[in-house]
């Protein structure tokens, strides 16, 4: 094998793909939209613009254009920086600058000093205390309160979604003894709420919301099955189908788990949501991505059908008038 100096195998490794591409073949580049780029050649393909690069069909990605020379065009290592270091020394790269963005500030409310009311509210509706504990102990969910100018406190169950990096960059209200329903302000819908398994799982199961996530793994639980072992991804609500495009958290869960491929979509049965499980399956069904519409049997949608394997009684009537 020829011998290549460690020093220049590094310099390869810096060229992330969106800037090989953007100097060295533009004419394979496509905008999608924002901060996401496809190619020509492999639509399938997305490329962000902080570096990552995933191959939706294929179900693997990369960080940088080696990789991408070597798994996507086959090129042997030898060739790929070969390739790269040859194309630097024809023409320098002239690196864009990122457009500056207005930071979103996420603002989360104040959490309250314990989290009985949120507890009492999901126990409430069948979802098992265990799984409760477990986002309350990593931060995925905590008892937020909300001041009226008149001063009366409203308690909230915040469900908080994070980057890779363990920032918080989503957070979900649901109003306890209200009907309020709404993310907070600066929230990025590509980061909504999710369990990973304790393992890496391949599969996720996709959900409308927070609540029915936590509903299906306490399902699984009644079942004598390890719900730690599966993986769960809230699209923080309802996904309307727009151009044969995933939904952004979909789009950004599997972009950041590249060993995800195989899909069960337990989304709503009414007609939004039998529509937008039509659309996953039609945009990400492939060689590699096995998307299964599983919607749960018995039920509306995944706490309608718990509440009614453990008796719980379903009336919205009765929830406006729970404890704040």
């Amino acid at each position: 094998m020829p011998y290549i100096d460690p020093k220049i195998i590094a310099e390869a490794k810096q060229m992330d793909l969106l800037t090989y591409l953007r100097n060295y073949e533009p004419e394979e580049l496509i905008h999608v939209s924002g901060g996401e780029y496809t190619t020509r050649t492999h639509d399938s393909l997305r490329i962000s613009d902080n570096g990552l690069w995933n191959w939706c069909s294929r179900g693997f990605g990369g960080h940088n254009a080696l990789e991408y020379l070597i798994q996507v065009k086959g090129l042997t290592f030898f060739s790929a920086v070969e390739t790269i270091v040859g194309r630097v020394l024809e023409m320098s790269p002239v690196f864009t600058p990122k457009t500056e963005k207005k930071s979103k500030t996420l603002l989360l409310p104040p959490s309250a000093s314990n989290s009985d009311r949120v507890i009492q509210y999901l126990t409430s509706r069948g979802i098992d205390r265990e799984i409760i504990n477990h986002c309350i102990d990593n931060g995925s969910l905590y008892q937020g309160i909300y001041k009226t100018e008149s001063g009366r406190v409203f308690n909230q169950c915040v469900f908080v979604g994070f980057d890779k990096e363990r920032n918080k960059r989503y957070a979900n209200i649901r109003g306890i003894g209200t009907d309020y329903k709404g993310d907070t302000k600066g929230s990025d819908k590509r980061y909504s709420f999710t369990m990973d398994s304790k393992r890496q799982n391949k599969t996720v199961h996709v959900f409308e919301s927070a609540i029915d996530a936590l509903s299906f793994a306490t399902i699984l639980k009644m079942n004598k099955n390890d719900w730690r072992n599966d993986n769960y991804l809230s699209l923080a609500g309802i996904y309307i189908p727009k151009s044969g495009k995933p939904p952004l958290a979909l789009t950004q869960y599997l972009l950041d788990r590249p060993y995800i491929n195989d899909l069960h979509l337990h989304l709503d049965k009414d007609a939004p949501g039998r529509a937008a499980s039509e659309a996953i399956m039609a945009a990400l069904q492939s060689d590699k991505y096995s998307v299964l519409n599983a919607p749960i049997p018995g039920g509306k949608d995944v706490n309608e059908r718990l509440c009614r394997d453990k008796g719980i009684k379903i009336n919205s009537a009765e929830r406006k008038n729970e404890v704040r």
